[in-house]
């Protein structure tokens, strides 16, 4: 599991507290790892799993969150400020011969300011759903989309 975001933008944090709650409830088989932004080097981590869920915070999802499934990028647009998941996975697939597949949970997300340090309420309430839900998805072994 690679979540993504930064804590000192608010809402931003979504994908780290992701990770914190998930990472406590010490499931088996299942790694976290929080990062501000992905990078190719992250296609390493990736190859080396069945199933990869990225969590994100998301401003545009309808509440409490998304789940969909990632395709593998054909070709690689990255820059060093940015890399999505679809370019880590097809990096990982290309390079490493990666065949697992990987998800992007997005929790819906409302306040993404500089140097705000706390999610906000309503981004702390969909937190808790999609980690309710993503866990019951990892111990049934069973990924699905949820919302678009």
């Amino acid at each position: 599991m690679l979540c993504i975001g930064n804590p000192a933008r608010g809402d931003d944090g979504l994908g780290p507290a992701f990770g914190e709650r998930f990472e406590a409830m010490g499931l088996s088989g299942v790694t976290v790892d929080s990062c501000y932004q992905l990078s190719v080097e992250d296609a390493v981590d990736v190859a080396e799993h069945d199933t990869t869920v990225f969590v994100d915070a998301d401003a545009s999802c309808a509440p409490p969150f998304r789940v969909v499934r990632v395709a593998p990028a054909t070709e690689a647009t990255f820059t060093t400020h940015f890399v999505s998941p679809g370019e880590v996975l097809g990096l990982a697939k290309q390079c490493f011969g990666a065949s697992g597949e990987a998800w992007l949970v997005g929790v819906r997300g409302y306040v993404f300011e500089p140097f705000v340090l706390a999610l906000s309420e309503g981004a702390k309430a969909n937190l808790e759903e999609a980690v309710k839900a993503v866990a019951e998805m990892v111990r049934n072994r069973s990924f699905h989309q949820v919302g678009g």
